[in-house]
Parts: structure tokens; sequence; C-alpha cells
């Protein structure tokens, strides 16, 4: 299968989301330009931009519904692996795995930067407009009262106008409806109604700084909660109208309904810093953690016992299920503790303890999860045994590059199957860390 294929079957699963601006051929050819680059980084290609590059692509010709990342990160995740794995030695297949799933993370957030940019792009064309004919209606009223009442009825983002007390003038049904209210009963409320407590100190100030001629505009995200108990995220910017003589006149504010898109963002990023099969911290979201771990820190390395076997035996599709149900009992043994399980790749995983209480705790956390992982799993009626050696490593001040703590523990992991499978003998860093102490 070529990237003309790949790209048959992404447009295949776009289908529907929302009409492009393109027609199919189009859209197939801009896939199909979008599929080489993909293809090559799941084979190990150096183009880091490649995925965010084809989300922005694809929001610019109008993919701007969430469906179209869900629709696209099956198509990472499988059908880019079935390719890219075409005539490679199947040792290769967990990386080109572990690539896709990275691509379809950075795909995830680079969709939610280009849809936020589109966004704002959008809100700031309208403000201008609103700005602009507001202006005008000010300096040659007559003239220009139909055209700034068309701008602030037909508008689709909300449009109100201030006093200098701080009080809703006037609204129009967009800005009405998005915070549960009527036009009519919006005149008389404070900016404070819809501000809420969260924001209102700091908007406040703004407010003073703008009425005292400080400052032209300002800009914030707030929630909202509504009289029937429904939170609505809004993007509020205002600015002041002068005069001819230049003496601010009012207020007008532009708001946009973020929630949709917040809640998209709050998705994305879960999806992007999880792992997708076992719903566990990924790498990417393991190293941000450490950047910030409270020392001392410890880390228990994983690594399956047998896991290639069952894999040609039984099948990746069971080989999917058992990690499943590796990743279930690190939680389940972890419990509420101060520790992150998180899958680095393949059948490989990790558990960050910070703020540990020394060696000897972190050597009986292992012994759990040595115990708890070596249990026998039942799969589709199968009952699997499935091994697990863990190497340990315990610093009092965390490296500063992340991958040297994972070394450390990667090496006590090995050491430990050379001598054996259940002998857990920690290896201890203290500052600075020298990698070659051993307990």
């Amino acid at each position: 299968m070529g990237s003309w294929e790949l790209a048959q079957r992404w447009a295949d699963a776009l289908d529907g989301v929302v009409a492009p601006t393109l027609t199919r051929s189009q859209i197939e050819d801009m896939l199909a330009a979008l599929c080489t680059g993909l293809i090559d980084a799941a084979r190990g290609g150096e183009d880091p931009d490649v995925a965010r590059q084809a989300a922005r692509m694809l929001v610019a010709v109008n993919y701007r519904d969430p469906a179209a990342v869900s629709r696209t990160v099956p198509v990472l995740c499988t059908d880019l692996v079935e390719h890219a794995a075409a005539g490679s030695d199947d040792p290769a297949l967990p990386e080109i795995r572990s690539r896709a799933v990275a691509l379809a993370g950075d795909f995830a957030a680079g969709f939610t930067a280009a849809l936020r940019a589109a966004a704002l792009a959008e809100q700031e064309q309208t403000l201008a407009a609103v700005l602009s004919a507001a202006q005008e209606a000010e300096d040659r009223r007559a003239l220009s009262e139909a055209r700034f009442e068309a701008v602030f009825d037909g508008a689709l983002v909300g449009i109100g106008t201030v006093d200098m007390t701080g009080s809703v003038v006037n609204c129009n049904l967009t800005l009405a409806q998005m915070l549960g209210q009527t036009p009519e009963s919006m005149v008389g409320r404070t900016v404070a109604d819809i501000l809420g407590p969260a924001n209102l100190n700091d908007a406040f100030v703004e407010l003073q700084r703008m009425v005292a001629g400080e400052s032209e505009s300002f800009r914030t995200e707030t929630e909202h909660v509504r009289d029937d108990g429904r939170v609505t995220s809004i993007d509020l910017s205002m600015s002041a109208v002068r005069d001819a003589e230049g003496a601010i006149r009012f207020l007008v504010g532009v708001a946009v309904d973020v929630t949709e898109r917040k809640q998209l963002a709050d998705r994305l990023w879960h999806d992007a810093n999880h792992d997708a099969l076992t719903g566990l911290p990924n790498r990417s979201h393991l190293f941000s953690r450490l950047a910030g771990a409270e020392p001392p820190v410890g880390v228990c390395y994983l690594d399956l016992d047998g896991f290639k076997e069952i894999n040609d035996l039984w099948g990746h599709t069971i080989g999917d299920r058992v990690l499943r149900v590796v990743g279930d009992r690190l939680r389940d043994t972890l419990g509420p503790r101060s520790a992150l399980p998180a899958r680095i790749g393949g059948d490989e995983f990790l558990v960050l303890v910070e703020k540990c209480s020394g060696e000897q705790a972190l050597t009986e956390l292992a012994d759990e999860l040595m115990a708890a992982l070596s249990a026998p799993l039942e799969v589709d009626g199968h009952m699997l045994a499935v091994g697990v050696s863990i190497g340990t490593a315990f610093f009092e001040q965390p490296p500063a590059a992340a991958d040297e703590l994972l070394q450390a523990a990667d090496a006590a992991m090995y050491r430990n199957k050379h001598h054996a499978r259940a002998a857990i003998r920690p290896q201890v860093h203290r500052s600075p860390p020298a990698l070659d102490q051993t307990s």
C-alpha cells in the first residue's frame, strides 16, 4: 500500500466531517503529500513537525470539527503502522507503533493550536470591524448607524456596549444567549456579572486603567456560571470608543464562547500525554513530570519477560490486551500513593516516586509490583503467565537529564535479570549522582 492508498483511507475516514473547501480529488492529493512525510517519520525520519503541519493544513481547508481528530488518530495508529512496517523486520514493528502513536499525539496537539489560531484571527477581525463601525457611529452617527446595527445584530460573536460605570447599555442576541439571558435582561447588569468572582479583581484594575485613559483595551478568559447552572467559558475583549476630541464615550466588548474549544484542548492534551493502549501517562508526560519532581526521587523500571513469545504465539491483539491488564494492575497496586506509573514503550513500564522515603521503601514497592504483575492473567479464556524484571534507582537529587535517571534504572533491571528475575537490588545515587555506585 503506497502513500496514495493511505491517503484514500484517510479521506474515507474524514468523509462527512464539515464540508471542506476542496474537492475529493484535491483532498486526496493533499493527504497523499502529507502521508509521504508521515510514513517517513514513522520509519524514523527526522522531520519533527510533520504531524503538526498535517493538522494545520486540515484546519486551513476547513476541517475544524473535533471529529477530524478522532477519525484521524486511528488512521495514524493503525493504517500508518501497517504501511510503514511493510517490508520491515518484525523487531522494528514496536518502534514503528511507538512513533505512530507519538505522531498521533503531535497531530492532536497541532490541531488544537491551529484551531485556536484560526479562532483568534477571526475574533480579531470581528473586533476590528466592530470598533471601526462603532467609531464611525460616533463621528458620523447618521451615516454609520445602519452599518453599526447590522454588524452588532448579525454578528456570530457576542457584542455589548458598556458605559463608564461598567453597566451594560445593550448587547446582541448572541451575547445574551451565551450568558443564558435575553438582550433586555442584560441591560443594567455590570461587567462583574459577566466576569465572575475569579477574574473580577484583575478585570476591575484593567477597567479602571481604560477609564483613566491609560490603556485602550484588555482581554481575558473567564468562566461564567449561568442561571441554569451551566458553565460557559468566554474569551472577552474590551476596547474604548472615543469621540472626535479623544474622550472615551463608552466601552465595547466582544465575547467568544470557547467552551467546546477548551474541552477539546483538555481532551487532546490528555491524548497527547497518555498511552493510547493502556491509558497510562506516556514517555513525554513522564519526562515533564521528572523535570519538576520533588526529591528524593525513586524509580522502578519494569520489563515484561516472555512478552515477545506471547505476541508470536497468540498475535498482537492478545499482546495488546496483556499490556492493558498490566497497566490496570499497576494502577491498582499503586492506589492513592504519590507515584506515577507510565508506559515508556513496547513492554517497558516505569513508576516514578516523588519524595521517596529511601531505598528500602523503593525495594518494598518493587516487591509489591513484582507480586502483582507475576500473577497469571486471563485473556479471552487463556491463562497466560508473564514474568517481570524490575530495576530500581534512588536519587537524593534528580539528575539534570531525565535520560540519566532512566538509564540507571534500566541498568539495574538488566543486572537483576542476570542474577535472578525475582531478586531486586536497588541502585542508589547520592548527590552528585554516580552511575557506577551499587548498594
